[in-house]
């Protein structure tokens, strides 16, 4: 228990673990481990669901996380627009809008630092 929590006569909040026990350690071989505790019913409904699809459990957890990590990194990548979005991206894209004062700087300013062909 931290002193701070000790002093004031507070215990730690439940699900602190108490021992240097990182949830993923990485081995010199560059692989890592990955560990997680889960209730009996949660290891007996994904042991299941690995026999059906022939797999050991850690092929299966493997598996499932790696396909949930691609989707989230997916949709976090996609930018959705609505149609009038998409048709105002489109528009920008054929007929782009003759370059304002700002615009002009930063060119000349981009000129005088790379120079005119780059």
């Amino acid at each position: 228990m931290s002193t701070n929590l000790k002093q004031k006569g507070l215990k730690e909040p439940p699900g602190i673990n108490k021992k240097l026990n990182p949830a993923t350690r990485v081995s010199s071989d560059g692989k890592a481990r990955l560990e997680a505790r889960i209730t009996r019913n949660v290891h007996a409904q994904i042991k299941r669901a690995a026999e059906i699809q022939g797999r050991t459990v850690t092929d299966f957890v493997v598996y499932a996380a790696l396909e949930a990590a691609a989707k989230a990194i997916e949709e976090n990548s996609v930018i959705h627009l609505s149609i009038e979005g998409q048709k105002a991206f489109a528009e920008a894209l054929l007929n782009p809008p003759e370059p304002n004062a700002a615009l002009r700087r930063a060119f000349q300013s981009h000129a005088e630092l790379f120079g005119q062909d780059q």
